[in-house]
C-alpha cells in the first residue's frame, strides 16, 4: 500500500471522527477506531476511555475493556473483550433487533428460538445450519451454545436465566439491558452497544441519529400542537392500556417506555400517576380509571384477525369501556407484526402510528402504520 495512500485513509478515519462529534460529559468514549461514541438517553450502560482502551460498564456492575489485541492490558476489574467479536450468541428478540438494523446478521450464530419470528434472513441462517437453536431461557442446551462457537453471549439478566449451565464453558456473558430503559430512545441506543462489539460503531451512530432526528422532530410537532391547545383538555385524548389475563388487568406504569410514547405522541394516559414500570390491577379498579379513555391500546397474539367480538368473548365486561363503544381500539396483533423483533429499534416509526391516531393533521394522510392500527 503506498505512502499517498495511507495518507488518504488517515484523513477519512479523521473525516469520520469529526462527523461523530457529539459527546457527553462522562458518558463517552474513543476507541483506537477512531469513531467517537456517547450515550444520550441509555441509562443501563456508560462509556469512557483509557489510552487505547474502551471501557465499558453495564449497570448491572460488569465491567468490559474493548480492545483490539489480545496482547494489550486492562484495567483490574475489567473483562477483556478482543474486538470487532466474530461470532455471539443472541437470547432476545430485542438484541436481535440491534443486528438487524445493522445488516449484521453474519454475527450471529446462536438464538434462542423462531417462534414468532418474522425475519426471512435468520429463517434461513438457521435452516442451513448457520445460526444454532439453543434452547430458551432456563433450558439451554450446552452442546448447542458450544456449537455457536460464540465469541460472547448476550444476556438478559433477571429474566427466568439458567446460565450457570453455560458458565463453566468460559464465554464470555455479557448483559444487554436494553429491555429496562424506560425512555423509546435509551432502549433503540442500545444499538451503540452492540456496535462497539461488532466493529460497527460508524453505522450504529448513524443510524441511532436518524432515529433520534425522526422521533424528536415528530415530537416537537406535536408539542407545538399542544401548546396551542393550551387550556383545552378536550382537544388532548386519553389512553389507556393492556387487557386482562388470568383474572388480572396487567397495565405499564407511569414510567414505561410505551407511557413516555403515549407522552410524546399527545396523549394522556390513564396509568399516568402509576411510578412502576408495571403492574397487575383488578378489572374494577381499571375500569375506574379506564372506563372514559378516548382510546385503548392492545398488543396480544391472536390467531387470525382480531375483532370487537373476539374482544367482548374474551371479557364480556370490555363492552363497558367507551373506547370500546366508539370503535376507538388501537390494536397491534404479534402474529402478524415483528413487533418485539424491530420496534425497539423503530421507535420513530412507534411514535408515528400513535401520533397518526390521536392527531392525525401531523402526518401524511396517506400514511400506513406498520405496528399499530385501530382495530377494525
Amino acid at each position: 500500500m503506498g505512502r499517498n495512500t495511507l495518507c488518504l485513509l488517515a484523513l477519512l478515519v479523521l473525516v469520520a471522527c469529526g462527523r461523530q462529534a457529539r459527546t457527553q460529559q462522562g458518558k463517552e468514549g474513543l476507541c483506537a477506531t477512531g469513531v467517537k461514541m456517547d450515550v444520550r438517553y441509555a441509562e443501563g450502560f456508560t462509556i469512557r476511555d483509557s489510552a487505547a482502551v474502551r471501557l465499558v460498564t453495564v449497570q448491572t456492575g460488569e465491567r468490559f475493556a474493548l480492545v483490539g489485541s489480545d496482547t494489550m492490558v486492562v484495567p483490574q476489574g475489567y473483562v477483556k473483550v478482543v474486538v470487532p467479536i466474530h461470532r455471539c450468541i443472541c437470547m432476545t428478540s430485542l438484541q436481535l433487533s440491534n443486528f438487524t438494523k445493522l445488516d449484521a446478521h453474519d454475527f450471529v450464530t446462536g438464538i434462542t428460538g423462531t417462534k414468532n419470528l418474522f425475519n426471512e434472513d435468520i429463517r434461513k441462517r438457521v435452516d442451513d445450519g448457520r445460526i444454532v437453536k439453543i434452547g430458551m431461557e432456563g433450558n439451554f442446551d450446552p452442546e448447542l451454545v458450544m456449537a455457536a462457537q460464540p465469541d460472547v453471549i448476550f444476556i438478559s439478566p433477571f429474566k427466568r436465566g439458567g446460565y450457570d449451565a453455560i458458565k463453566e464453558s468460559g464465554i464470555t456473558m455479557v448483559p444487554h439491558l436494553g429491555y429496562k430503559e424506560l425512555s423509546p430512545l435509551g432502549q433503540a441506543e442500545w444499538i451503540k452497544f452492540i456496535g462497539m462489539f461488532i466493529g460497527k460503531e460508524a453505522e450504529a451512530n448513524e443510524v441511532f441519529e436518524g432515529i433520534e432526528e425522526r422521533y424528536n422532530g415528530l415530537k416537537a410537532s406535536v408539542d407545538s400542537l399542544l401548546n396551542s391547545l393550551s387550556g383545552v383538555i378536550e382537544g388532548i385524548p386519553t389512553v389507556t392500556s393492556g387487557e386482562m389475563h388470568y383474572g388480572m388487568w396487567h397495565a405499564v406504569g407511569g414510567k414505561n417506555y410505551l407511557a413516555q410514547i403515549f407522552r410524546d405522541a399527545g396523549a394522556l394516559y390513564v396509568v399516568e400517576d402509576d411510578e412502576t414500570a408495571g403492574e397487575d390491577i383488578e378489572f374494577e379498579k381499571m375500569y375506574a380509571l379506564s372506563a372514559n379513555a378516548d382510546y385503548w391500546r392492545i398488543l396480544n397474539s391472536f390467531d387470525g384477525d382480531f375483532t370487537y367480538d373476539d374482544l367482548r368473548a374474551k371479557e364480556p365486561r370490555n363492552e363497558l369501556m367507551k373506547s370500546f363503544r366508539q370503535r376507538k381500539v388501537i390494536y397491534c396483533n404479534m402474529k402478524q407484526t415483528p413487533y418485539y423483533e424491530i420496534s425497539p429499534v423503530e421507535p420513530d416509526i412507534l411514535l408515528k402510528d400513535f401520533v397518526a391516531i390521536f392527531h392525525p393533521g401531523l402526518v401524511d394522510s396517506g400514511y400506513q402504520p406498520k405496528f399499530y392500527r385501530l382495530l377494525k
